[in-house]
């Protein structure tokens, strides 16, 4: 299998590439380089989020079969923004361009996973953070999950070390609430993930966070441990009310049923890329061998190019296994809250 080696340049060099993406007055010519030295850079990511993803499916046949397993690369828009919000951060040490989740049934087994990560002397790569949004939520938006933040290490292809690779563990309950966000920053057309957007449909969300935290017996959001879990079941379906959630939420799944196949073999599929017409709700995705990451990744920058010029879609490209892992790894890009919703309409009816 052949993958995208480092860039034979100087992390200066990629810092410096970084700053011209997000600088309103270089030039096309300059933007243009920096973008391919930038795409370069995100590409070198692939090996080793392909590797952690193999140790990771190692590591949970100790485990029950119910679980997840995906691993993707960061969208360039979404690097570039982050960039952009986040004046200090480099290109060069940003941690989460090649990102790998497990999605497991419960709280104990996502700290029962961190510690055959953290405490397994036969595992090379150096642990360079933790953060547990689980037992310490973020209070501005709610999220929850546990990060492990790796330096790579492999002595076998050296060229490769020292790049950071994010793990996420998180529960089906926070995964469900996670993607729910994403969603309706698609559907609502606003960026709730990146704590901005409409204040209403925030706190909404993170009263749900805060009422999930309490199904899962740990630390609610700190702005809300006042409240008892009535008391929140209460406040979450004031803002249901207030906002029309539920029906809006109720008539998004639609999108989930038109998924149009453009290329690829349904049986030796490896990589996907997902397409999301933002105008239309569509889906349609390509699909590539495990050999064919080289020409996934030249096409993911085609389609991200076209998101520059003006076409209303967002691109990612991810590896989930088949189509159906595919729609529970990524349900946000699939428009699907159905399980979400559920959950959302048991909360609310105990209260009325």
């Amino acid at each position: 299998m052949r993958f995208t080696p480092v860039p034979l340049v100087s992390k200066t060099q990629i810092n410096k590439a970084g700053k011209s993406l997000t600088n309103p007055e270089a030039g096309v010519d300059e933007k243009a380089r920096a973008l391919s030295l930038a795409e370069q850079w995100r590409a070198c990511h692939a090996y080793p989020i392909n590797t952690f993803q193999s140790t990771l499916r190692d590591k949970l046949n100790s485990f029950s079969d119910d679980y997840l397993v995906a691993q993707r690369l960061k969208r360039m828009p979404t690097i570039i923004d982050k960039l952009t919000r986040e004046h200090s951060m480099q290109l060069s040490s940003m941690q989460d361009i090649g990102g790998v989740r497990a999605v497991l049934g419960d709280v104990e087994d996502v700290y029962k996973l961190a510690d055959l990560y953290k405490n397994k002397s036969r595992f090379d790569h150096k642990l360079i953070n933790e953060k547990d949004y689980i037992m310490n939520p973020r209070n501005e938006d709610g999220y929850r999950s546990l990060h492990l933040i790796y330096e790579y290490q492999n002595r076998k292809f050296p060229n490769y070390d020292g790049l950071k690779l994010e793990l996420q563990i998180r529960t089906k309950l926070q995964h469900t609430w996670a993607t729910a966000v994403e969603t309706m920053d698609t559907f609502l057309g606003e960026r709730l993930k990146y704590r901005k957007g409409d204040p209403k449909w925030q706190e909404f969300f993170t009263l749900i966070s805060s009422a999930f935290a309490y199904q899962e017996n740990k630390p609610p959001i700190p702005r809300f441990n006042h409240m008892s879990v009535e008391e929140t079941y209460k406040e979450i379906s004031a803002f249901e009310t207030s906002l029309g959630a539920l029906d809006k939420m109720a008539g998004l799944s639609f999108a989930a049923d038109h998924i149009v196949k453009t290329k690829g073999s349904s049986k030796s599929y490896y990589y996907h890329i997902i397409i999301l017409n933002l105008d239309t709700k569509r889906i349609s995705y390509q699909s590539y061998d495990r050999d064919s990451s080289e020409i996934a990744l030249a096409d993911l920058s085609k389609f991200e190019k076209e998101e520059v010029d003006g076409k209303n879609t967002e691109t990612v490209l991810v590896s989930a296994g088949p189509l159906e892992s595919l729609r529970r790894a990524y349900p946000n890009f699939f428009l699907d809250i159905t399980e979400f919703v559920k959950i959302i309409q048991g909360i609310v009816s105990s209260v009325r």
